[in-house]
């Protein structure tokens, strides 16, 4: 009824034309399957940082949206450290990498509901993992 006063999200932009199902097993035991759904700019707490979109599974029947944001500040710190700023290509794979620690991490599928934020610790090992300099 009052849907004109919701704030409106920012439309996804940034997936790919054709969707491709992956899949990740988790240390949690569960196999999810994921698509990638887009990004879009978004303010937490006032804070500039951009939401990474995924369309998650874990049992083929139920699926839910689980949000990644990776805040401006937690890619400050590395990117002072290393006088570059990360490409798109880099802050996707830094999202994708926390969906995946946060699919082996979060015990249940209903755990997946609260938005992970990316910290600039994990962008740090994240990229460190990857061997990005």
């Amino acid at each position: 009824m009052f849907d004109w006063l919701r704030k409106k999200d920012a439309p996804l932009t940034g997936a790919p034309a054709v969707r491709r199902e992956k899949t990740h097993s988790a240390e949690s035991g569960y196999v999810y399957q994921y698509f990638y759904e887009g990004q879009r700019p978004a303010k937490r707490q006032g804070e500039p940082g951009t939401q990474y979109v995924f369309h998650v599974s874990a049992d083929r029947k139920t699926s839910f949206s689980v949000s990644v944001l990776i805040a401006a500040s937690a890619l400050d710190p590395w990117q002072r450290e290393h006088g570059r700023q990360l490409g798109s290509t880099e802050r996707y794979a830094i999202a994708k990498l926390a969906l995946f620690q946060t699919f082996d991490r979060r015990e249940t599928p209903a755990a997946m509901s609260e938005e992970v934020l990316v910290n600039s610790e994990d962008v740090a090992a994240f990229l460190a993992t990857l061997d990005i300099t």
